[in-house]
């Protein structure tokens, strides 16, 4: 089970670049007192970029800092992150900092196409340049539609060789629902040597079911020799205006990381009766700190009323 302790961070709208939202956070510690939360936020024209604000190691309720600029913007006109610049995943790689993000673009027709993209940090995550201008990942025979929020582990195997591990959302069609075109989407699972080069077979590892039409940004941690996977899931109908229908968290296992068992009863937290998270819960990210399991979340309105956190509870 999880403990909840309340909201951390919602942006007070006053810098150009962060007038809404605080969304996907992801914890990145600094050091024994720091700890810094990478996060998206949009402009006034919904415009996503990268910033960060960093917390009292020892309290996570007490802000130490908020970044005054963005580490990350969207990318020029055309490209595949023209509109917006949304990060999923942090990987320390010796004084490097690798972030995979989310490019959005518009279409006319499914509102928006989203595509992976690299971004390196050399300054200890002030600021992130585009490893390329195209995208690691866009649509292909196994992502129809998009492709986007990666979540992304490396493991040693027993030769010693790397071996580069990600789950990602993959959009599969779109829908008109009450004149809206509203995407469908799973998580499905690619592999690397180099974190650049991916492999992709179509494997998914959490799908639709009957409740069950898109699947929020997974995040996977390794806890001994068990996979388990958080992610959020909501309906495709109403989920904007349902509680019923909206995001909730769920959870899934498994042995080798490839095939899962969902099991969304045993996610261990649900939505409050009321406040910040009480219509919905989205886009979590799991890490640890002093032996404990900790949880960063969005609330309402995808990321709009900020992010909190939980504590998962001592086992007696």
């Amino acid at each position: 089970m999880w403990i909840k302790k309340g909201l951390i961070y919602k942006t007070d709208g006053q810098m150009p670049f962060s007038r809404t939202h605080a969304q996907v956070p992801f914890a990145f510690p600094l050091d024994d007192q720091r700890l810094r939360v990478y996060f998206a936020t949009r402009d006034e024209n919904r415009s996503s970029s990268t910033s960060f604000v960093e917390l009292d190691a020892n309290d996570f309720s007490k802000v130490l800092y908020v970044h005054d600029k963005p580490c990350l913007s969207k990318g020029a006109v055309g490209m595949f992150d023209e509109t917006g610049a949304m990060p999923s995943w942090f990987i320390k790689r010796g004084d490097e900092i690798w972030l995979y993000y989310t490019g959005w673009n518009k279409s006319e027709t499914a509102w928006y196409r989203l595509a992976i993209g690299l971004a390196i940090s050399r300054d200890g995550g002030l600021t992130f340049e585009r490893a390329f201008d195209g995208p690691l990942l866009d649509r292909s025979i196994y992502d129809q539609v998009w492709i986007a929020q990666p979540c992304v582990m490396v493991e040693t195997d027993a030769d010693g060789t790397e071996r580069w591990r990600m789950w990602y959302l993959s959009c599969t069609k779109i829908e008109i629902i009450n004149g809206h075109p509203e995407p469908f989407y799973n998580v499905k699972y690619a592999e690397s040597k180099d974190g650049i080069t991916w492999e992709r077979t179509g494997i998914t590892c959490v799908g639709y079911n009957e409740f069950t039409d898109a699947i929020g940004r997974p995040a996977v941690v390794k806890d001994g020799d068990l996979y388990k996977m958080y992610y959020s899931y909501r309906s495709a109908t109403d989920f904007r205006t349902s509680v019923e229908k909206s995001y909730r968290i769920g959870y899934a296992e498994s042995t080798d990381g490839i095939t899962w068992d969902r099991k969304d009863d045993q996610a261990g937290i649900d939505r409050s009766a009321e406040g910040w998270d009480s219509a919905m819960m989205d886009y979590c990210h799991l890490f640890q700190h002093q032996g404990q399991w900790n949880m960063l979340y969005n609330g309402n309105g995808f990321g709009a009323s900020g992010f909190g956190y939980a504590v998962q509870e001592s086992e007696q």
